[in-house]
């Protein structure tokens, strides 16, 4: 499974399922799974949601504070190139009927390079995400346990780094487990998890002594545009679940109106909470808004507990592609239980090891952003959908905007992945 699918789509569709194999791009055995087309406008809505809302809702706070107020603009400005690149994969899509994921746009575009960049791009993203869950419960449980250490063979462990491993140790049985699809149904209350973080956090704000009377010193910060813009990006990095929603949908033309309102929905609520989080701590705002709540306030402790239990029941659906993708290159070991178990815990332990290593959660969160998101979000569908319908022959409306989202798409790669690897190298 070489696709992001499997695992940002938590919710199990009303489907059927038969598996297709076929030699992948390295020359071993991979299956696609192909879906019956029965999924309801209403549950592709939810699937949409769930894909859309994410972790990302803890920074943009932090986003605004970076670039300041007019940066906010930059957010919808990223979330409508990421709607109409989300357009693009549908009318790809509609080229060619065997279509049926993310890497067969980019095989049927670029040939089996085009597949193989596409599953690199993606499972690096994944893996740095799952690695990214593992710092925000470390942050998060530091917060609320600050006194905590811990003494082994004389050496002291650090809170953070304690928690790190131990939130890895509570989803390592999770990742040994063959069918997910218990984990699956739980992922789906992620959309009811930002809801719930947005609404405590705005009862904190109003109820609870802190209100909303922080300002920003400057409209216009040009320095922390390439963090902001790289933050905003992260939020809208699920461009690869879309053909599995279009493909399950019962009534295909309703696809656009699906993304409309999953866009304009998650929008609103990214907008919301960074509008929030800014006025209520202003400049002094954290990488995750949760650092900065008061934990003795049941409105807090409800935002933190939620935000901690959210990640840890996705953590495995994060990196199931990338064990199945790696168990693709020892094809006769895969099938053996000892191989999954240790593969499986190998991935773990290398990712608590970057997790302790690289500890910046906002830093790693705009590295992925700048680097991996804006090319699997926006880059890479415009030059797939360019090269499938040779659009790029007649100069037009759609063509400046394909050229704008490229040309603002590269900007914000090269810009933010610079100043994310500067930031993370200077606080090593």
């Amino acid at each position: 499974m070489n696709d992001k699918t499997s695992l940002t789509l938590p919710l199990v569709f009303e489907k059927r399922q038969h598996e297709r194999c076929r030699p992948d791009e390295v020359g071993a055995t991979n299956c696609d799974h192909q879906t019956t087309n029965t999924t309801s406008f209403l549950k592709t809505c939810f699937n949409g949601l769930n894909a859309l809302s994410g972790v990302g809702i803890l920074s943009v706070p932090y986003a605004l504070s970076s670039g300041g107020w007019l940066s906010l603009i930059l957010l919808f400005v990223i979330a409508a190139a990421a709607f109409f690149s989300a357009l693009l994969i549908q009318r790809c899509m509609d080229e060619d009927s065997t279509i049926r994921t993310y890497p067969d746009i980019g095989e049927h575009a670029f040939g089996k390079k085009g597949r193989i960049v596409l599953s690199i791009f993606m499972n690096t993203e994944l893996y740095l995400v799952s690695t990214a869950f593992l710092i925000l419960e470390g942050d998060n449980l530091h917060n609320l346990f600050p006194n905590t250490e811990l003494q082994v063979s004389g050496f002291i462990i650090g809170g953070k780094e304690c928690f790190i491993v131990i939130a890895a140790l509570i989803v390592l049985p999770t990742v040994w487990l063959d069918n997910l699809s218990l984990l699956s149904y739980v992922s789906a209350s992620g959309v009811f998890a930002s809801a719930i973080i947005l609404g405590s956090i705005f009862w904190t704000g109003a109820f609870d002594g802190i209100g909303f009377h922080q300002e920003g010193s400057v409209p216009l910060n040009w320095n922390g545009i390439p963090s902001s813009v790289s933050l905003y990006a992260f939020c809208y990095c699920t461009h690869p679940v879309f053909p599995a929603l279009y493909t399950s949908m019962k009534n295909k033309r309703q696809f656009s109106n699906v993304l409309l309102l999953c866009f304009i929905l998650c929008t609103i609520g990214y907008a919301s909470m960074a509008v929030l989080g800014y006025l209520m701590f202003g400049s002094t705002v954290q990488s995750q808004i949760t650092l900065n709540l008061p934990t003795e306030e049941l409105s807090a402790k409800i935002a933190i507990w939620t935000t901690l239990i959210n990640p840890l029941s996705k953590y495995a659906l994060m990196v199931t592609p990338i064990i199945n993708s790696a168990k693709n290159w020892f094809p006769n070991h895969c099938n053996k239980r000892p191989f999954d178990l240790v593969l499986s815990t190998s991935l773990v332990i290398s990712s608590v090891v970057v997790a302790l290593a690289l500890p910046f959660f906002a830093y790693l969160v705009s590295l992925v952003g700048a680097s991996l998101s804006v090319s699997a979000s926006l880059l890479f569908p415009c030059f797939c959908y360019l090269k499938i319908s040779a659009t790029y022959r007649n100069l037009g409306c759609e063509m400046l905007i394909i050229g704008f989202i490229i040309l603002m798409g590269a900007a914000v790669m090269i810009l933010g992945t610079y100043t994310a690897v500067s930031e993370i190298i200077e606080h090593l």
